[in-house]
């Protein structure tokens, strides 16, 4: 089944995890992702186990649903071909400074020359109209600057980054519904436009929704920092025999809680009797969760909550969610068979549409494997395909 975004085509000339990840969204929702390669090939492509060289497990995660073609846009030839393929490209997505795409010759101006109404969404660490815009930014570099590894330690714990790259993957999210609301934007209007989204913004934006708290009015009511959430006793609870994670949370659900573990007589203490009161409190109330939660094995704490309809559940490790019986039974677990690397597992995109599915259409591409046909598409003649391999500007995966 066709999805959404059937017959938009995107030019991707990213690498690392934010705009893979983003453009493999876009090519899971059904639109043509050509990922423009230099000759080396993205990082990803070495990071991770790998049964062949260039095809890594870190690079098989962001890149499905994409074509591979390989151009070093460094070579004026390069860049011809990529600003030719721009005239009938409907977005391009690039993650690199501004000053830096500038440099290239692949700023708005000269790719909207060639196509006025394309959507042009360039996402890197800074805004551009800012002084930190040309400043150098990874994932971890954009968790520490947007107050990511100094959550950690107001929660009680030494700084330090999510085990995940979660600046990146929040930020490639963000460029989707980007990218979907200028082509929207475009269907009503005709009109393409300029798109940036910045990492460090980004990340604030994301960490202040809740964290903006006491400073949130003029003048301020308190300090920044949800109180909740950073509690040094918000954690998955020791049981007897293990851990477990609960979290009552309305007032429906602590009434549930305490009358199912026989301890209504916390809902009379004042601290403790509205979401306002227990949130000004919570450090008392979660360290005499912690104290509860230790009076049973986890079987026997699933076994009692559960039917209390409460929000309990057993934790996950990463090799535990292979096997999750909700992930089974939705066959979120693709299997592809890739022509070159054999059996492999990727997850399933999360969203289900009714009429325009999408899903996985084509595995990981190998490096250049797509240069020759995506060259022909753009309408170059076997001899300028011949040239262009002969100075090193492309090079196909077969040679």
């Amino acid at each position: 089944m066709s999805g959404p975004l059937e017959g938009i085509r995107v030019l991707e000339v990213t690498s690392v995890v934010l705009g893979p990840w983003a453009a493999q969204v876009l090519g899971d929702l059904g639109a043509d992702v050509i990922k423009i390669e230099p000759p080396s090939g993205d990082t990803t492509r070495h990071i991770g186990p790998a049964r062949n060289p260039g095809m890594a497990s870190m690079f098989l995660g962001s890149n499905r649903n994409k074509r591979s073609l390989v151009l070093d846009l460094k070579q004026p030839d390069g860049l011809e071909v990529l600003l030719t393929m721009c005239e009938s490209a409907d977005v391009l997505l690039h993650n690199l400074r501004p000053a830096a795409a500038e440099r290239l010759g692949l700023d708005y101006a000269a790719v909207a020359a060639r196509r006025a109404d394309i959507v042009y969404c360039g996402t890197y660490g800074y805004r551009a109209d800012g002084p930190f815009a040309d400043y150098p930014a990874y994932d971890d570099i954009v968790q520490a600057a947007s107050g990511v590894a100094v959550l950690q330690q107001m929660a009680g714990h030494e700084p330090h980054y999510m085990p995940s790259v979660v600046a990146d993957k929040t930020t490639a999210l963000t460029v989707v519904y980007a990218v979907i609301a200028a082509l929207f934007h475009r269907l009503r209007t005709g009109e393409g436009q300029a798109v940036e989204v910045p990492m460090f913004e980004t990340m604030v934006s994301y960490l202040m929704v809740e964290h903006l708290f006491g400073q949130s009015f003029e003048p301020p009511l308190g300090d920044a920092g949800y109180s909740r959430v950073l509690s040094p006793f918000r954690r998955p609870y020791k049981t007897r025999d293990g851990y477990i994670a609960v979290l009552p949370h309305t007032d429906a659900h602590w009434r549930s809680f305490l009358q199912t573990i026989g301890r209504e007589e916390l809902l009379r203490q004042e601290r403790y009797a509205t979401v306002a009161a227990r949130t000004r409190h919570i450090d008392a109330l979660y360290e005499e969760l912690s104290v509860i939660m230790q009076q049973r094995t986890t079987a026997e704490w699933l076994d009692l909550l559960d039917p209390a309809a409460l929000p309990v559940t057993a934790l996950n490790g990463p090799a535990d969610l292979l096997t999750h019986p909700q992930l089974q039974a939705t066959d979120f677990w693709q299997r592809l068979d890739h022509p070159s690397e054999g059996a492999i597992r990727m997850p399933d995109q999360p969203v289900g549409f009714a009429r325009t599915a999408g899903g996985i259409r084509r595995p990981p591409p190998r490096l250049g494997e797509h240069s020759i046909e995506l060259l022909r598409e753009a309408g170059l003649s076997q001899a300028q395909i011949d040239a262009l391999m002969a100075a090193g500007v492309t090079s196909s995966a077969d040679g």
